[in-house]
């Protein structure tokens, strides 16, 4: 122990009447004596102090990565693809990234993520990604899809449930009835009940329309009808809560959410150009809830969507006849006031932007005018016929 050592310093010595005298004590084995054991003492003093600084470093090196995140730093080089599996936790995932060197740490990714609020809508599959990417870097290449291998099945903007059944059919070779049964209780699948209150004072119908997001799905082994279904309304819930369009429709709009969803259908259906969704949006609404004399629609896309319902084929508004465009019986009907009671498609993000940001405008009638799609509004019936009548020119009606 460091007490033992003899540093060479001498004891004070008494006099003779017991007084203290400081000086050196005289070393009975000759001079050198001293000394050697004064460099012993400091060499062993020097090994130790090298000893507990050798561990402090090695200490304050541990702790640093309790405080410092390991992480690379860029968008790494070279290309590796890399396997997210079904049900994989942050974790999970970030054990992947790390034994494929994507990432540096675990920590890296899953503090990328939490920071990131999209990152819930990582799904599983196999990505290209790049090695030693930071954890940031990693969490956006993975959210860009066009860094997914994907192998899966497209779902278009604006396609009906019964017919996105049959296109999960013919993916999946679940039978469309499995869908069918599945798709009866919208709740089960994860749509909150108050999705479906409405502040027009119309009966409340529950359908799964509308909430069936389009998008491209890899379809998990073993799936079953319920649990793709979930996977899509899982979807539209995260992307409209992204949008915050519950909030913004109630406080813009003065509309229920289900309500601003029917107008999203409706624009999807009826846009001829992603440009004019916002605008048709907008003349649903001054229609079902402004000025419009009758305060209906008179919109033939919904006509369509009853015929589809119930098992007929779809037609033009040319070959549509007057039984089936004003048909007592058709809960969709044209000319019955206010909304109609549930969307008529699953809208895509752009249509449901356009309900939620419609422009400001008190048209009442549109009209496709181009090739490319593009509409004509108006305010007043004449005007109408004027747009109608370039329309007409231009070939398009």
């Amino acid at each position: 122990m460091i007490d033992d050592l003899d540093l060479g310093f001498d004891e004070p010595e008494r006099g003779e009447k017991g007084r203290h005298r400081r000086g050196f004590r005289k070393r009975k084995s000759g001079s050198g004596g001293g000394r050697g054991k004064t460099f012993l003492a400091l060499l062993m003093a020097l090994v130790l102090l090298g000893a507990i600084g050798g561990g402090a470093f090695y200490g304050f090196d541990r702790i640093q990565n309790y405080f410092v995140t390991p992480d690379y730093d860029g968008s790494g080089a070279g290309e590796i693809t890399v396997e997210i599996k079904n049900g994989a936790l942050l974790a999970d995932m970030a054990d992947a990234l790390v034994a494929a060197d994507v990432v540096k740490s675990q920590k890296a990714f899953i503090e990328a993520a939490e920071a990131e609020s999209r990152s819930k809508n990582i799904q599983p599959g196999t990505y290209k990604l790049r090695k030693q990417m930071s954890g940031e870097n990693a969490v956006a290449a993975m959210l860009d899809l066009k860094n997914k291998i994907v192998n899966g099945l497209t779902i278009p903007e604006g396609r009906t449930s019964f017919n996105i059944y049959k296109l999960l059919s013919e993916k999946t070779k679940i039978p469309v009835k499995d869908f069918q049964a599945a798709a009866k209780d919208p709740e089960a699948l994860g749509v909150p009940d108050w999705w479906f209150k409405r502040d027009d004072g119309k009966k409340i119908v529950k359908s799964v329309e509308g909430f069936l997001f389009p998008d491209t799905y890899e379809i998990p082994p073993k799936s079953t009808a319920e649990s793709i279904l979930k996977l899509m309304v899982n979807r539209f819930l995260s992307v409209t809560g992204e949008m915050k369009f519950a909030d913004q429709v109630q406080e813009k709009r003065k509309v229920s959410p289900y309500e601003a969803l029917i107008v999203a259908s409706l624009a999807q259906a009826e846009a001829g150009n992603k440009d004019d969704l916002g605008k048709v949006a907008r003349v649903a609404y001054n229609r079902a809830y402004g000025d419009f004399p009758c305060n209906c629609l008179e919109m033939d896309v919904t006509v369509n969507y009853y015929l589809e319902s119930i098992g007929k084929p779809t037609k033009s508004s040319k070959q549509m006849t007057a039984a089936e465009l004003d048909d007592p019986k058709n809960p969709y009907n044209r000319k019955l006031p206010g909304m109609i009671p549930t969307p008529i498609n699953n809208p895509g993000k752009q249509a449901l932007e356009g309900a939620m940001n419609t422009p400001p405008g008190k048209w009442l009638f549109f009209v496709a005018i181009d090739k490319e799609g593009h509409s004509a509004f108006a305010e007043t019936y004449e005007e109408q016929k004027r747009n109608e009548a370039r329309a007409k020119e231009a070939g398009i009606i």
